[in-house]
């Protein structure tokens, strides 16, 4: 009886779009309770089974619009469910607030000021690797964090903490996967997913579940990139602004181009595009992806047909997209040629796929980023075949080793 309510407690709320967080203050509206003596982690325990609703029964159904038989009564679905974001949650709730909090009060002024800092953070690793960033980045979200939980403030400051604690651990998770701590990477993307939904920012969500997928589909887990890039695309729905719609479908093919899946990852690049082309009618997107346009759906779709062995149509886009880049972003520069020396060598080009392999080694030798370490892996390996070629043995010869 008890799993029932707690999925049927789930299932009305998603229906409504709900977060546990909203579901939570809703319960204690219903009920004209002061304060919070329902709060998101005792919304998660219900839905999970660890706690039965009990008094807060009727409270719950009503906040619902239901009757209370319909929260008892069995469900039996014709399919299991599909992910949800809600199953990549950490484990317990490590941004659940201190019961008694003595630090000082937090308004506006003190959100502002990270959102700053996070912002400084994101333009820093357009221009840095992973290896220079992870230190000041931990150290950052720790503070957030620690500034949430032990600080005094109201909920539209909390939520707005919330908010930035997300935008921090999206940085914060793609920096320590740049510096080869996938497993602390994860960490922190499940911690940002959960500040996100409890903030009810669906949009942020979505984007740090997608760097997370990303991560998935990078380090030999690609079935679970293709479920939880789809899972942050369903999440969002079809009203995401333009650009973060944009981008999750690129996490989508790219989690499908992984998994070995030609077909919905080439579908998913052309809904990516429309998706984009949207932004043009006026539809606002979070400034955090300023990033996001024309040109990086051209480096995604390249990188897709190189990983495709497709390299009639990827050297094309990859020349494109590498002679109007931003020659100061050296990790990038670097990833984008790492693509085309192994389109060259698709192409059967080995000695200028060599060349090219040799501006990718040189670039990286000053870059502390482990993805650019694994291209040059990557290169190497495949420009293995064509070892009798002058220009690659005396390549291989020199880096292979090292």
């Amino acid at each position: 009886m008890g799993s029932s309510i707690g999925a049927n407690i789930r299932r009305l709320r998603e229906q409504r779009g709900w977060s546990q967080a909203r579901l939570a203050r809703e319960v204690c509206r219903t009920a004209q309770v002061q304060g919070e003596p329902v709060g998101r982690q005792e919304i998660s325990r219900w839905e999970t089974g660890k706690r039965k609703p009990r008094e807060w029964l009727p409270f719950l159904a009503a906040a619902l619009a239901v009757p209370v038989e319909a929260l008892r009564e069995p469900q039996t679905p014709a399919e299991p469910p599909l992910p949800t974001l809600a199953d990549f949650l950490p484990e317990g709730d490590p941004l659940s607030p201190l019961q008694a909090r003595s630090g000082r009060r937090i308004g506006m002024a003190q959100v502002s000021d990270l959102q700053q800092r996070v912002h400084g953070l994101r333009l820093a690793d357009d221009v840095l690797a992973g290896g220079d960033l992870i230190r000041p980045a931990l150290r950052e979200l720790r503070s957030a964090v620690k500034l949430y939980r032990e600080g005094t403030h109201s909920n539209e400051v909390g939520r707005e903490l919330l908010r930035q604690i997300g935008e921090l651990a999206q940085i914060a998770g793609w920096i320590a996967s740049d510096a080869g701590q996938h497993s602390e990477a994860e960490r922190i993307y499940r911690l940002g997913i959960s500040a996100a939904r409890q903030a009810e920012d669906h949009t942020l969500a979505g984007n740090i579940a997608g760097s997370l997928a990303y991560q998935f589909s990078n380090t030999g887990r690609e079935a679970e990139g293709v479920t939880l890039a789809q899972a942050a695309l369903r999440d969002a729905g079809p009203d995401a602004p333009p650009k973060a719609r944009a981008l999750y479908l690129d996490r989508v093919a790219w989690a499908h181009t992984q998994a070995g899946e030609a077909q919905p990852a080439i579908r998913a690049l052309g809904e990516a595009g429309e998706a984009l082309s949207a932004d043009s009618e006026g539809t606002e997107s979070p400034a955090y992806l300023y990033w996001v346009d024309a040109g990086e759906l051209r480096v995604m779709e390249s990188r897709v047909y190189t990983e495709l062995h497709r390299p009639l149509r990827a050297v094309p886009l990859l020349r494109s997209v590498l002679s109007e880049y931003d020659a100061t972003h050296t990790r990038e520069m670097a990833l984008y040629l790492s693509w085309l020396a192994v389109a060259l060598a698709d192409a059967n080009e080995p000695e200028e796929s060599a060349a090219v392999a040799e501006r990718v080694i040189t670039l990286g030798s000053d870059t502390p980023s482990e993805r650019v370490a694994e291209r040059v892996r990557v290169i190497l390996r495949r420009l293995e075949d064509f070892a009798d070629v002058p220009e690659v043995a005396a390549l291989l010869a020199e880096h292979q080793a090292a």
